[in-house]
């Protein structure tokens, strides 16, 4: 008996090892010790101007890729299959929710007008002159096959910014106004162009009529105000929760636990809803910078604060990795019959309608607004303008995942133009990521940085809330110049907000936050009490 059961127990063990599969262990062991190169590697270039971590990382992705393919003998390079769902599932909410987590929300709302600007008109214009391009170019190139709906979904494939790599280039030390403006319209625009995507892919083309337009607008318009609602909503519920129920009295990991929980299901819903999870998540992040993180304990606040950076360090590492080797994916070469040539020119419209499509919006718009300005130290200068077009160049893991779910299922075109647009796509991103990213850091130091001013429009920041007030002279307040001088007449809050605008906006929200938001949900001065913490024992010698 006492045999059977060992048999028993040596036949349980074996099929629940059975059950990983040898493939996938080695593919994520080759994975994780490529992680720690690029980290160890990203250390030792810490100083190079010419290099950071994504661009290190797609590197060593090629050149991982180029190993496989060598011991497999040509036959294949695809360790790990690129997934839509792993990438906008599990890798691309925690590097979004730690943006929105991070950013400087002064710089970040101020510059807003500009963001939604570049993000929806500007993503707008690039995908129109992207579509009407590849239109007219390719068939004189020799691809004949593709319908009006690929067309239109290349313009909104190659639209997407590429807003996890501008995270690495840009600082937001050195140049705040550039880089809240180039990631938040990289946010925004990322959002606009999956909106423009799914709703080229629901289009009936057989019945097309002039209220199309107005469809788009419509459904972009509900599904950009409903996912951020959604996240600020998200955001102000785990604030209440936490400021309500004092989980760091008994366990810091609890709250901990519920900021990650509550971040990603905002996401989730947002999916399941068929909303933005990228801006939901993105809005859901700042909300809870503003106020969750200001409710949870002080040791809650270091790991947080850590813990949700070193999730997105590893998730965008992840991803440069993962295109890497999965650009040297034989299949998809073999599949496209096209000559060398072919291949380039295809590449290189992609490439030039990606240049153009993004200078013909970023400079009309910037002029435009330099127009409504009235101040000289807050307009846009060339120099500004010309490192937001070029800090834009670049595309990501969403333009190929955006491509695989166009070409790789599609059914009506010729299985070789499929894979022609598949591999001249991902051409197109590591070119755009290598040369673009690389020269971007040089770039800046050469153009903006040599030739920064004392007070030029990057380092403006709002004043504060004393020198806003001065704006608001009530009829009661008395004069400070004197006793028998009249009081200033209450200035027009219309009047105000025409000729002060971002002033006088964020006046009254400091109001409003001061007097409605904060004592519900928290925030800024809420200190919980935690006996035993160092807060805890501040508040009880302080007799609170």
């Amino acid at each position: 008996m006492s045999n059977f059961e060992a048999l028993s127990h040596l036949s349980t063990t074996q099929s629940s090892s059975d059950f990983l599969s040898t493939s996938t262990i080695i593919a994520l062991t080759v994975f994780f010790s490529l992680l720690c190169a690029c980290i160890i590697i990203g250390h030792l270039l810490e100083e190079n101007r010419w290099a950071n971590e994504s661009i290190t990382a797609l590197l060593l992705g090629l050149c991982a890729g180029a190993v496989v393919l060598l011991v497999s003998k040509g036959n294949s390079s695809r360790i790990l299959v690129f997934s839509e769902d792993l990438f906008f599932l599990y890798l691309l909410p925690p590097i979004i929710f730690n943006a929105g987590f991070q950013v400087k929300k002064k710089q970040f709302f101020k510059n807003f007008t500009i963001i939604l600007m570049f993000g929806i008109f500007g993503t707008v214009i690039s995908f129109c002159l992207i579509s009407l391009g590849a239109l007219l170019l390719f068939k004189r190139i020799g691809v004949t096959s593709l319908s009006t709906q690929d067309y239109l979904a290349i313009g909104a494939i190659l639209s997407a910014t590429d807003s996890v790599c501008t995270l690495q280039v840009l600082n937001q030390d050195e140049t705040p106004f550039l880089y809240s403006v180039v990631f938040g319209e990289g946010v925004v625009n990322d959002a606009t162009s999956i909106v423009l995507f799914n709703s080229v892919q629901s289009i009936d083309f057989s019945n097309i009529d002039a209220t199309i337009s107005l469809k788009l607008l419509g459904t972009f318009l509900y599904l950009f105000f409903s996912s951020t609602i959604l996240g600020i909503v998200a955001g102000l519920l785990s604030a209440f929760i936490i400021k309500t129920l004092y989980f760091g009295r008994h366990s810091t990991d609890r709250e901990v636990a519920l900021m990650m929980i509550m971040a990603y299901l905002s996401y989730m819903l947002a999916e399941l809803l068929s909303l933005s999870g990228i801006l939901t998540v993105f809005f859901c992040g700042i909300v809870m910078s503003h106020y969750t993180w200001h409710n949870v304990t002080e040791s809650s606040r270091i790991t947080t604060k850590h813990a949700f950076a070193t999730i997105s360090f590893i998730a965008e590492t992840f991803i440069f990795l993962y295109v890497g080797m999965d650009a040297l994916d034989i299949d998809k070469w073999k599949a496209s019959s096209a000559s060398a040539g072919t291949s380039v020119a295809v590449s290189s419209t992609l490439l030039a309608l990606v240049l153009v499509g993004r200078a013909a919006f970023v400079y009309p718009l910037a002029n435009f607004i330099n127009c409504i300005k009235n101040r000289d130290s807050s307009k846009i200068e060339f120099r500004q303008q010309f490192i937001m077009w070029w800090a834009g160049l670049m595309r990501g893991a969403v333009t190929i995942a955006l491509s695989y779910n166009q070409f790789s299922n599609s059914e009506d075109t010729d299985t070789e133009d499929t894979a022609l647009m598949i591999t001249s796509t991902i051409i197109v991103v590591l070119f755009s990521t290598v040369a673009f990213g690389s020269i971007t850091k040089p770039l800046i130091e050469a153009v903006l940085l040599r030739h920064s001013k004392p007070n030029i429009s990057d380092a403006t920041d709002i004043p504060s809330l004393d020198d806003l007030r001065i704006l608001f002279l009530e009829n009661d307040e008395p004069s400070e110049l004197g006793e028998n001088r009249p009081a200033a007449p209450r200035r027009s809050s219309l009047r105000l907000l025409m000729t002060h605008p971002t002033w006088t906006v964020h006046y009254l929200w400091r109001k409003f936050d001061d007097r409605f938001m904060r004592p519900v949900f928290g925030g800024r001065g809420f200190v919980p009490f935690v006996p035993g913490s160092p807060t805890g024992a501040a508040d009880e010698t302080s007799g609170i």
